[in-house]
């Protein structure tokens, strides 16, 4: 920049700053001040839009490849794809620059062999560039790596092709990948797809994941310098550069979010240079897998920004992508936009913030996109839509009548088994939130085969509409009315929790003072993220373990968010039995099966034993699931993973008139991570009355 530009961007700085205090004076709303800054930085003084750079290409560079439309210039190896450089506002490059080449912008695959316990992160090297589209108001560009028997055993036995785009105008540029899996190929499991960006350490020092989860964050160098704790992601900081950070833990997962929400994240730099901010967009979570309340990260110290297509995170090894030998594939992953804004130094973060976040919501009208010039990217006119109305029918609630499935979650994925969609990661997942009253339309769903699956807040288990659906470009599919009849055998005589597939509900202890998180302190809805719950448990219960009394005790108070063993130390754990006391009055006790529905919320490598009355080594359980795989829910500082849902008979010669006990063992005791937790527990009475 040379010192006419200096001076001007000064001038433009001193002038923004000084508009913006006029205008907070005067009464006008952040929205209003933030469109005049941008007014002011870029040269639009008297609110006159300023023409757009023309969409430029540069390929002389020898092993590089820019493209710059005036406002963000990005550079990538050729013919690898690995985004080395994005110059914006002024700096000429946002990425950490200290950091190697190929270590900036890359995008990465775990994959395992079949039946391999060890796993490979590889990073996707193209090896043929090409130029896909180039015009004055767009380029596109392709990195292709194609996969040869060459690198059987080397290389994950895909073929990859990504995409970069810049349009005129954008500030911003979007990428996508294309996998492909052609006949012949050998066997492999896939576990994480992602991007990521690695951003300037000394500029970029405050991270928002949503309006209520952002801060000011430490760096890796303070949690080099920290104590690792009871796994490697958890750090206590120990001797930070920063005091504030010092005695807090960090750890990427407690920054997790649904792919619900998981829609805009990122970070803010306010350098006195330039305060700007750089963002990762999802418009649609089509191409994610495991449906929309799957658990994935976002951003974290580094400063690191991903965008994660699919992952095991919080789902385990059910969550894999298992391709047979030979078995083909293609799917396209994103289109996602890394959007860069800035304003004046002066302004707050919030600004930044609600911009990124106005932009999110313009990507999500805007999908899907026209302009993606892949033929395996599905335009608008090429799609379709399924609308309904979805009821539940319970006949024991409410004399059987029809009720509104409000707000239930109804989406579209591979066909399967009701509930499927939860452990499905290869195809693409359509999701919706019905009304109030239970109408719904999913749109813009690409051609194929699907089953509609749904499950409703407040009711157990997993809704599936009873024919294959058929989606055909253009075409709009009226199904009508749809009952759900959720799994029901008698009235209820007692319950526990709340069925919402979370374990948000029940007692979530404070963290211990000497691990916090202070973005989470005094946030008693996100509790949970905090480090270290799982130990509260043997504080709490010492010797004895949890037993709750129905009608006495309340499930937020009384019964623990996790079903965990009990730390005894020297690294050594025992296993944890819960009671659940209630009593059967002479009205209650009816002759027949009762039926005990066990909804849980998460599991980690662990089993549940079920005994009624009478438990002990000798007696056999009256239930026993098997080995359930881990999500490491309990971990990982959620508060959900995996769904399972168990119904279980139950004998009325096995109860008695007035005290019964139902004991519930979790017999696996390795860690502090395994456990269960529990959705909802309900015992029903035999099938023989109905109101």
């Amino acid at each position: 920049m040379n010192v006419g530009e200096k001076r001007k961007r000064v001038f433009l700085l001193w002038l923004g700053m000084n508009m913006h205090l006029f205008f907070s004076q005067c009464g006008c709303s952040d929205n209003m001040i933030l469109e005049s800054s941008r007014k002011i930085l870029r040269g639009n003084m008297n609110g006159t839009p300023k023409p757009s750079s023309a969409v430029k290409l540069n390929t002389e560079h020898r092993g590089k490849v820019a493209i710059d439309n005036g406002i963000v210039q990005v550079t990538l190896t050729r013919p690898e794809g690995n985004v080395v450089g994005i110059s914006y506002n002024g700096i000429d490059n946002v990425l950490e620059s200290r950091n190697d080449e190929q270590d900036r912008g890359y995008f990465d695959v775990v994959w395992n062999k079949p039946g391999k316990k060890s796993n490979y992160r590889q990073r996707i090297d193209g090896t043929k560039f090409s130029i896909v589209a180039a015009d004055k108001n767009q380029v596109e560009i392709s990195f292709m790596r194609t996969w040869t028997s060459s690198m059987e055993g080397k290389s994950a036995p895909i073929n990859v092709d990504q995409r970069f785009i810049l349009r005129r105008g954008s500030s911003g540029f979007y990428c996508y990948i294309i996998f492909e899996r052609p006949e012949g190929f050998p066997a492999v499991e896939v576990e994480q797809i992602r991007m990521v960006y690695k951003l300037q350490e000394d500029r970029f020092h405050y991270m928002a994941i949503s309006d209520t989860r952002q801060r000011y964050m430490p760096t890796m160098e303070d949690r080099k310098r920290g104590k690792v704790l009871a796994y490697p992601e958890a750090v206590l900081l120990t001797n930070p550069s920063n005091e504030i950070f010092k005695g807090e833990v960090d750890d990427k997962y407690q920054y997790s979010c649904e792919n619900e929400d998981n829609r805009v994240h990122g970070w803010i730099s306010m350098n006195s240079d330039a305060a700007m901010g750089f963002w990762m967009i999802t418009p649609s979570n089509e191409f994610r897998n495991g449906g929309p309340v799957k658990q994935d990260l976002t951003s974290h110290v580094g400063p690191f920004i991903l965008s994660m297509f699919m992952s095991m995170h919080f789902g385990g090894k059910d969550l894999a992508m298992e391709f047979r030998e030979g078995e083909t594939y293609k799917k396209v992953f994103g289109p996602v936009f890394v959007y860069l804004n800035s304003i004046s130094s002066n302004v707050s973060t919030q600004t930044l913030w609600r911009d990124a976040v106005q932009q999110m919501s313009n990507e999500v009208r805007s999908w899907p996109y026209d302009f993606p010039k892949s033929q395996d990217y599905i335009p608008p006119i090429k799609r379709g839509s399924v609308a309904g109305r979805l009821l539940v029918q319970d006949h024991y609630i409410e004399g059987g009548r029809f009720q509104n499935a409000k707000s239930a979650h109804v989406g579209l994925a591979l066909p399967g088994v009701a509930g499927s969609w939860q452990r499905e990661s290869k195809g693409y997942q359509f999701w919706t939130k019905a009304d109030m009253e239970g109408y719904f339309v999913i749109k813009n769903v690409i051609p194929g085969k699907y089953n509609l699956f749904a499950w409703v807040p407040g009711f157990i288990g997993d809704y599936k509409y009873n024919a294959t659906i058929t989606i055909t470009p253009g075409c709009s599919i009226k199904l009508g009315f749809l009952v759900y009849s959720p799994p029901r055998n008698g009235l209820t005589v007692w319950e526990i929790g709340v069925p919402d597939r979370s374990a948000a509900e029940f007692y979530i202890p404070n963290a211990n003072h000497e691990f916090l998180n202070k973005l989470y302190n005094n946030r008693s809805r996100e509790k949970f993220r905090q480090y270290g719950l799982w130990a509260r448990y043997a504080e709490l219960y010492p010797k004895n373990d949890q037993v709750y009394t129905v009608g006495v005790d309340s499930h937020d108070k009384d019964w623990f968010f996790a079903h965990v063993t009990r730390d005894m130390g020297n690294k050594k754990y025992q296993p944890t039995t819960w009671q659940i006391k209630f009593e059967l009055l002479r009205r209650d006790l009816l002759e027949g099966n009762y039926t005990l529905r066990l909804a849980l919320a998460s599991a980690t490598i662990s089993k549940l034993q079920v005994w009624l009355n009478e438990q002990g080594n000798k007696k056999r359980p009256l239930f026993e699931t098997g080995m359930l795989r881990g999500d490491n829910a309990i971990a990982r500082h959620g508060i959900h993973g995996l769904y399972w849902l168990f119904s279980i008979d139950v004998s009325s010669n096995n109860l008695v008139r007035g005290n019964n006990t139902v004991y519930l063992k979790q017999p696996l005791a390795v860690n502090p991570f395994q456990g269960l937790m529990y959705d909802y527990i309900r015992l029903e009475r035999p099938p023989t009355l109905r109101t």
